[in-house]
C-alpha cells in the first residue's frame, strides 16, 4: 500500500532486522517528518534513517562539519540537541562519523532497513546502543 506521494505507509516501515520500525525519539521530536521515526522517504534527500544516541564527541564533529545540532534554532522549531538525545541522523553523516571514529551508537530497532543499502548490518551491530 502506498500513500498519495508514493511513499511507504507507516505500516510498511521496517527496521534493519525486517521488523516493524520502532520510534526513535519524541523528546525532542525527530525524523524528517518530526513524527519520531527514522523513515526511508523518497522526498528526504538527507536520508534521516539512522536512529542514534547522540554523544558529545559526535555533536562536536557534526558542528565542525557544518551541521550544528547543538544550537537551538527556534525559527525552525529546533530545540538544539544534547548528549543522550535520540535523533534520526542522515546516513551519509553517520558514515562520515564512522570513518572518522566518532559514530554515535545506533538504536537498531528504530533504524530504517534502507540503511542496509549503504552500511552492513555487522557494522551497525558493532555500534549498537546499549539501550535497545
Amino acid at each position: 500500500m502506498s500513500t498519495p506521494d508514493d511513499e511507504p505507509s507507516s505500516a510498511d516501515d521496517r527496521n534493519v532486522f525486517g521488523d516493524p520500525l520502532e520510534p526513535c525519539g519524541r523528546d525532542p521530536e525527530t525524523g524528517y517528518l518530526r513524527d519520531g521515526h527514522c523513515r526511508h522517504l523518497r522526498r528526504d534527500p538527507g536520508r534521516h534513517e539512522v536512529c542514534a544516541v547522540l554523544t558529545a564527541e559526535f555533536l562536536r564533529f557534526s558542528k565542525q562539519q557544518g551541521n550544528d545540532l547543538i544550537t537551538p534554532r527556534p525559527e525552525f522549531n529546533f530545540p538544539g540537541l544534547d548528549p543522550g538525545d535520540r535523533w534520526c541522523l542522515c546516513v551519509p553523516r553517520w558514515i562520515e562519523a564512522h570513518d572518522a571514529g566518532v559514530a554515535p551508537p545506533v538504536v537498531l530497532d528504530a533504524t530504517s532497513e534502507a540503511v542496509l543499502e549503504d552500511v552492513p548490518l555487522a557494522t551497525l551491530e558493532a555500534h549498537a546502543a546499549e539501550e535497545q
